[in-house]
């Protein structure tokens, strides 16, 4: 197989001075290079900087991916919590209302299901489109994991004595004089 410099004169793109001169500058080139030094190509040098950018690129682009799958995983965490843990509120008679993004919202509960929400027993969220009611444990796990999730979540006070309350089987008088 001849060289592209043998194929160049064959075809007449190029002529025998010219390639008698580039030799010649290659092999000065060549003489004034010390021995054991490397000939530096402009050309290396830009495609090796273009391949370090692109695989930083890459770098970027799979960390970028990896955290997106890591929120999908997140929400369907929490979308299983919600979805095995949630509350029959179907029944529901008394209008509780909380705030959700600076609106007044409002969800047909039973009476003993707001009590329980006002007292931080129980836990509002919003999955799916849809305000749901969950144990204040399964509230705590999806805080862990996305706070913006939980919607109403109340602070239980340390003197709630709720269902443990001794005197819950007495009734308070209407005429009771303190």
């Amino acid at each position: 197989m001849a060289s592209l410099q043998d194929q160049l004169l064959k075809a007449g793109l190029a002529d025998q001075k010219k390639a008698k001169a580039i030799r010649n500058e290659k092999h000065k080139q060549r003489k004034q290079q010390p021995k054991g030094a490397v000939q530096v190509n402009e050309t290396e040098i830009r495609a090796r900087k273009a391949r370090e950018e692109k695989a930083e690129r890459d770098r970027q682009l799979n960390l970028k991916r990896q955290q997106e799958s890591e929120k999908k995983a997140i929400q369907a965490q929490i979308r299983q919590l919600v979805d095995t843990n949630k509350l029959d509120r179907s029944r529901g008679e008394t209008s509780y209302q909380f705030v959700h993004d600076k609106k007044i919202k409002k969800l047909y509960v039973d009476d003993t299901i707001a009590d329980q929400l006002s007292r931080g027993r129980l836990a509002i969220v919003f999955v799916n489109d849809h305000y749901e009611i969950v144990a204040e444990g399964v509230a705590r796990k999806i805080i862990e994991r996305d706070a913006q999730v939980v919607v109403v979540l109340h602070d239980r006070k340390k003197d709630d004595v709720g269902d443990d309350d001794p005197y819950a089987g007495y009734e308070i008088p209407d005429d009771l004089m303190w």
